[in-house]
This record gives structure tokens, C-alpha cells and sequence, in this order.
């Protein structure tokens, strides 16, 4: 095990699993830093899902070898479960119970002592804003309050790395911005999160880093940012009060379109702090005056596309 590898959350080498004759995971490589939120993005399968299950020792891998939270997954399988929390793309909670009978279940299951178990799912309710309807069926919980609970049972064993998969699938936008609040205040807490998700818009939002997955296959992996610049299409946007300022503009940069009617020019650009540097430089040399800039990269739909070669569009959706 290199230094490099001790200091992972999640270290994945060679990864590789086959049903039959199809394969999912073609060797696999990833790197999870401890207290990050890393995304898996990727269409239906992908192989996202069959990830979590090898991470998580809910399913065997053909080939490879994986450390999670410091142990291998092979030797130690206890170790690691021991370490983590998963939650599903479908609530795991029991309709019949409470909210807070839920929660001790779960107390029960970690071996906590009875008061420590009650103190745990106490304090699990009011951080996840279940107080109210800790006394009644789950079975009347809307689909925010379910998967609220479904990640606070999750945290009842207070995991090191937590696995995500597709959590806020079928939530409305005001829950979904509520869970991704959720994974922010635990990431701050020191919890190192592997999410999957088809919502581009939410890796955007939560993730340090993301892979994009496409036949089992890593095909790109960075910040959201840096993943844009890949593509081509960025460009700045430059605005002019009239049209001297514009023409003055013309005569000093290249490779410009214009819009004579809105006074504007739109300027390639990867959206790089240097390449925005050396923009403002040249107009500003020659005192060309701007009235506003803005910058434009391609989003995550563009890179999806343009890197898979799949229908982002049908495959993987924006919420």
C-alpha cells in the first residue's frame, strides 16, 4: 500500500465484474480524499450502481483491489462495514414502524446500548427535522421526510465514508436542495461521501471531484470546472456602451463573433483565470473601456455528450 493509497478514503485499483457475458466494470480506477463529496456521473448502466454494491461488500468483484476507509475489502470486509453507511436509490425504511422505532432498530442492529440507542436516535431526529413526526407511521412521511430518515438511519453506526446512490432520485426541488444541505453539513463534519447520480446539476453542485463513468470505463475525472474546459465552446462575453467601443475592441482581439444590434463580442475562452488575465490585458493596453464581461463554459450536459457519446439528454437528466 503506497502513502498515497493510506491517505484515500476510497482507493479502487483494476476493478473488474461481469454478469455472463456482459461487463460492467472494465477496471475501474478511482481515488476518494478523505472528507470529500466525489461523484460517479454516468447513463443507466453504467455501472454506478454495481460500483456502490463491490464498495459497500454487498457484491463480490471479479478482479481488483479496493481499500475502503484504510482496510482492503477482501481481507477485512468487517472492518470495512464497520466503517461505512449506505443509502439506496430506494428508501430502506419500514412503513410500519415510526420514524423514531426506525431509528432504534437501527441502534439495535449497531449493538448500541438501549439509553445510548435512544440518545443517538434522538439526537438523528432532530438534526434531520423529524421531531414532529417521530411518533408516526413512516407510511405518512412524504418522500423528503422518508429519505431523511433513510440517510439518518445511515448515521446511526456514525460512518467514516457514507455511499449515496442516487439519493434525491424522485424528490421535488425543495427536498433535493434540502438533502444536498444534508451532505454539505456531513462533509464538514469529516465524512467522506461517494455519490451516484444522474442529475448533472447535482454533481455540479456537491462534488469536489467527479468520474465520468461509460462502459465500466473511467472516461474523464476532475472538478466540475475543469471537466467544462475539456470541451470546446467557452467563450466571454464582452458587452459595449456603443459601437466605437466595440470597433475599438475588433481592432485588438481575433477570432471574435459580433453582434452589431446588442453591441457585443463573443470571445473563445477555456474560462481560465490566465486566459481571462491575458484578455483583460490586451484591452486594457490599449484603454478599450468594456461595459461588462461575463464567461460562459459548457455544462455537465456537454461534457456528457461530447465525452460518452450517449444521449445526455435521455439518459441522464437535469432537475
Amino acid at each position: 500500500m503506497t502513502s498515497k493509497q493510506s491517505r484515500a478514503a476510497i482507493a479502487v485499483t483494476g476493478l473488474r465484474k461481469s454478469f455472463g457475458d456482459h461487463v460492467v466494470l472494465d477496471g475501474l480506477e478511482l481515488e476518494v480524499r478523505q472528507g470529500t463529496v466525489f461523484a460517479l456521473l454516468g447513463a443507466n448502466g453504467a455501472g454506478k450502481t454495481t460500483t456502490v454494491k463491490i464498495l459497500s461488500t454487498l457484491l463480490s468483484a471479479d478482479a481488483g483491489e479496493v481499500r475502503v476507509a484504510g482496510h482492503d475489502l477482501t481481507r477485512e470486509p468487517d472492518a470495512v462495514r464497520a466503517a461505512i453507511g449506505v443509502t439506496g436509490q430506494f428508501s430502506a425504511v419500514d412503513n410500519l414502524l415510526t420514524g423514531e422505532e426506525n431509528l432504534l432498530l437501527m441502534a439495535d442492529l449497531h449493538h448500541l446500548a438501549r439509553r445510548a440507542g435512544r440518545q443517538r436516535a434522538a439526537e438523528l431526529l432532530e438534526r434531520f427535522d423529524l421531531v414532529e413526526a417521530a411518533g408516526k407511521p413512516v407510511s405518512t412521511y412524504s418522500g423528503g421526510m422518508r429519505r431523511r430518515l433513510d440517510l439518518a438511519m445511515t448515521l446511526v453506526g456514525s460512518p467514516r465514508v457514507i455511499f449515496l446512490d442516487e439519493p434525491t432520485t424522485g424528490l421535488d426541488p425543495r427536498s433535493r436542495r434540502g438533502m444536498w444541505q444534508i451532505i454539505r453539513e456531513l462533509v464538514a463534519d469529516g465524512v467522506t461521501i461517494l455519490l451516484t447520480t444522474q442529475y448533472l446539476a447535482e454533481a455540479d453542485e456537491l462534488a469536489d471531484r467527479i468520474a465520468l463513468l461509460d462502459q465500466g470505463r473511467v472516461v474523464a475525472e476532475g472538478t466540475a470546472a475543469e471537466l467544462k474546459r475539456r470541451i470546446p465552446g467557452g467563450h466571454v462575453r464582452l458587452r459595449f456602451a456603443d459601437a466605437e467601443r466595440l470597433d475599438a475592441a475588433l481592432r485588438v482581439l481575433d477570432q471574435v463573433s459580433r453582434d452589431t444590434d446588442a453591441l457585443t463580442l463573443r470571445v473563445p475562452s477555456d474560462g481560465s483565470l490566465r486566459s481571462l488575465k491575458t484578455l483583460i490585458g490586451l484591452l486594457d493596453d490599449r484603454a478599450v473601456e468594456v461595459d461588462e464581461l461575463s464567461v460562459h463554459t459548457p455544462d455537465l450536459d456537454d461534457v456528457f455528450l461530447a465525452l460518452t457519446g450517449n444521449p445526455a439528454k435521455e439518459k441522464v437528466t437535469t432537475p
